[in-house]
């Protein structure tokens, strides 16, 4: 029984609900845990007692043993202090940004890819706009040679080897856009820089 305290009529305790809220909180935590691929995982801040009992939960496949196994993953981990658990959401919801950022990159290197197939040099002079760092004659021999191959039936080679080119060209922009949403985390890096050279 909870109870109140007689001078201040607050209660002691949680409430049920909210225990229970929170028990729900952490299950569907782990559940976003277990979904994870080992090197997702490892990017996490997973206290290290809790990465055999994720492994475990990974491993059983069964419908009702894999509950069990969760609903006793989120017993270890409401053992856990709030603050780690609240540490590994904040990386979640970071990492789930990051992903966006490099799926809306690929769709961007795909889109390039089918402006360079269908447009040819005014595509490339408009990359080359945007990305000056490229190399206009390996582009260039590469959408040549795709175009050739899609002609002749055969397999893509030069077609993926487009889109690796465009993706490598863009990586550094994307990078570029993680830092500058992120700005006093780079000003806060470029100070520790400062004072770890004084």
């Amino acid at each position: 029984m909870r109870g109140r305290d007689e001078e201040t009529g607050e209660f002691h305790d949680k409430s049920r609900k909210q225990k229970r809220n929170e028990a729900l909180d952490v299950l569907a935590l782990g559940e976003k845990l277990v979904s994870l691929t080992p090197a997702q995982l490892a990017r996490l801040p997973v206290p290290e007692d809790l990465l055999p009992h994720i492994a475990e939960c990974k491993r059983i496949t069964a419908h009702i043993a894999h509950k069990r196994q969760l609903a006793f993953l989120a017993k270890h981990m409401r053992r856990e202090e709030e603050a780690t658990l609240d540490a590994i959401r904040e990386a979640l919801d970071a990492n789930s940004d990051t992903g966006r950022r490099e799926v809306a990159m690929m769709h961007r290197a795909e889109d390039w890819r089918e402006k360079l197939m269908s447009d040819g040099d005014a595509a490339l002079s408009k990359l080359l706009d945007e990305y000056p760092q490229a190399d206009r004659q390996e582009l260039r021999t590469l959408v040549r040679n795709a175009q050739a191959e899609k002609a002749k039936n055969k397999p893509p080679r030069a077609y993926r080897e487009i889109f690796q080119v465009l993706r490598t060209l863009m990586l550094p922009a994307a990078l570029g856009l993680i830092v500058a949403d992120s700005g006093e985390d780079a000003e806060a890096v470029e100070e520790d820089a400062d004072d770890s050279q004084d």
